[in-house]
């Protein structure tokens, strides 16, 4: 199939211009955002709007005013540690035996061996951007009223626009809100309707914020019979923006963890919202899996909602930068890249695979799987890149699919999926075997998933047992951000019985107080009426 070499979307040509209306940024959830300019100036101009919209897409993506580096979101990291995907990623990955990562960057180091603790910087950093993306999505909710527009003079246009523009600001704070509470548990909890400036605000329960974002993505996608502020319909949306797909994708990932955060099996709405993804003909599946890993990416008809990279307009040190940099050493430039020698994986992942399934066979690589040349499976040194064993998993790679390289060595033009259909499949089979759905029709999508990776296609259904799904997960979504939440919610992320190949850690047990990461402990001295996690200081 032809691919073209990638042209901006609307969406990174207005993240471009973002920074003209963007009312800049703090971390406490319950403080308004600071601006240079009165709200009531900026907001006179019709395209103030669009711009702040991109902006909170850009929140995802970008980690300051002007990239790579200078002026930066939020404080107290790196700016180049600080990108939202690249955070997130490390939580997810490094936490588990999919990834290991030789670097000792004051902490980073700690979440391969499940050492963090409430003044972790990574974990600090990953709080702060959540709220950073809440704070901002409650100011644009808050300054787009239509009783707002009217007083403002705004165009009867962008008066037609907002709703559709306010539910996309909905889907990105209930989007931040499932990371929150997946990650954190019990967190503080405001909306746009929260009085700036007055008492800190409160700790919602676990099952609140789940609530609150139920409802919010059922509102925005009609399903509570709201007919106004509603997504674009599935499969409509311009490419990077969210439509009713991606809010039944996020829709079915809170219904597929709920008994891990109220204690209840909704198997049947996993296969009800997975299964209006599969049947919307918005999407089907790559033919080639690697194609959905490259620098053109973008023309992958599997993403229902992938964060846009752009080796000129979003340089930053995160997201699909730094998986492929961090990846990759002296073979850097076959990729793409200029390589950082930082991550690879764990021997329980290379065994995963059938020694026929073409997923961890990359493109520009030599060899069987993934990239063995002098290197042991074992992880022998975990600081040490170059000698301490461990695959090297080239999945993220600069060059398109017609052999082109991206536009910059440096920063990378390769999207980020982070909902893809080939995930929902595997969410659908999970829910038939947990109760939900059609057994038989999850084979049938399983088995697509196996013919595409090269192997015979003939489970049956006494194959799709959880173990299998899980481990099929694995295979499937290697180092796409999933395995952390996977793990706890099969209970496998934690105890003494863990078999994971660190071969530096020898009797290794992680609590089950580990399942959530700690509130930082800035934020417990900010505002005293949050609890702690339990396990951590402060904790019970």
């Amino acid at each position: 199939m032809y691919r073209a070499l990638k042209t901006p979307s609307r969406l990174l040509l207005m993240l471009t211009l973002a920074t003209v209306v963007l009312l800049a940024g703090c971390t406490d959830v319950g403080v308004e955002p600071e601006s240079d300019a009165s709200a009531e100036r900026v907001f006179t101009d019709d395209s103030s709007y669009e711009a702040y919209l991109a902006k909170l897409y850009g929140g995802l993506n970008v980690t300051g005013q002007q990239g790579p580096d200078g002026n930066q979101d939020i404080g107290g990291i790196d700016e180049g540690f600080s990108q939202y995907m690249r955070m997130y990623w490390s939580l997810q990955q490094l936490s588990t035996d999919e990834a290991i990562i030789a670097w000792q960057d004051s902490g980073i180091e700690l979440l391969n061996t499940h050492a963090w603790n409430e003044d972790n910087q990574f974990v600090r950093g990953m709080y702060d951007r959540i709220f950073f993306q809440v704070s901002h999505a409650n100011e644009f909710l808050r300054q787009s009223t239509r009783s707002q527009l009217e007083s403002r003079g705004n165009s009867q246009q962008v008066i037609e626009q907002m709703p559709q523009f306010r539910a996309e600001a909905r889907f990105l704070r209930a989007l931040s809100y499932w990371h929150g509470l997946d990650l954190f548990g019990n967190i503080p909890f405001v909306t746009q309707e929260f009085e700036r400036g007055a008492e800190p605000p409160e700790q919602a329960t676990r099952e609140e914020v789940f609530n609150f974002v139920e409802q919010e993505l059922l509102a925005i996608t009609g399903e509570a019979g709201d007919t106004e502020e509603v997504l674009a319909p599935i499969g409509d949306a311009e490419y990077g923006r969210a439509d009713r797909g991606a809010a039944y994708m996020l829709l079915a990932k809170l219904y597929q963890n709920a008994e891990v955060y109220v204690g209840e099996n909704r198997s049947n709405d996993v296969a009800d919202y997975t299964a209006r993804i599969i049947d919307s003909g918005a999407y089907s599946l790559e033919e080639e899996y690697h194609n959905q890993f490259l620098a053109d990416n973008e023309f992958s008809p599997e993403f229902i909602f992938a964060i846009p990279h752009d080796g000129q307009r979003t340089q930053h040190y995160g997201g699909t930068t730094f998986l492929g940099n961090a990846s990759l050493g002296d073979q850097a430039g076959d990729f793409g890249f200029t390589g950082w020698y930082g991550l690879r994986t764990t021997s329980a992942v290379a065994d995963r695979y059938d020694s026929n399934d073409e997923r961890p066979v990359f493109p520009n690589t030599t060899g069987n799987q993934f990239i063995q040349e002098g290197r042991s499976k074992e992880v022998t040194d975990i600081p040490d890149f170059a000698n301490g064993g461990g695959y090297i998993v080239p999945k993220y790679q600069n060059v398109t699919s017609q052999g082109e390289p991206g536009v910059n060595s440096e920063f990378s033009d390769v999207d980020y999926p982070m909902f893809r259909l080939a995930d929902a499949y595997l969410m659908y089979a999970e829910a038939a075997v947990r109760g939900g759905g059609d057994m038989s029709r999850a084979v049938t999508l399983v088995n697509e998933l196996q013919e595409r990776a090269g192997l015979p296609g003939n489970l049956t259904s006494s194959d799709l047992t959880l173990d299998f799904i899980l481990d099929e997960r694995s295979r499937e979504l290697l180092w796409e951000g999933h395995r952390r939440t996977d793990l706890i919610r099969f209970d496998e992320f934690t105890g003494s019985s863990l078999n994971w190949p660190w071969t530096q850690i020898e009797g290794f047990s992680s609590p089950d107080t580990r399942k959530l990461f700690p509130l930082p402990g800035s934020e417990l001295r900010a505002n005293p009426t949050l609890e702690q996690n339990p396990g951590y200081s402060g904790g019970e």
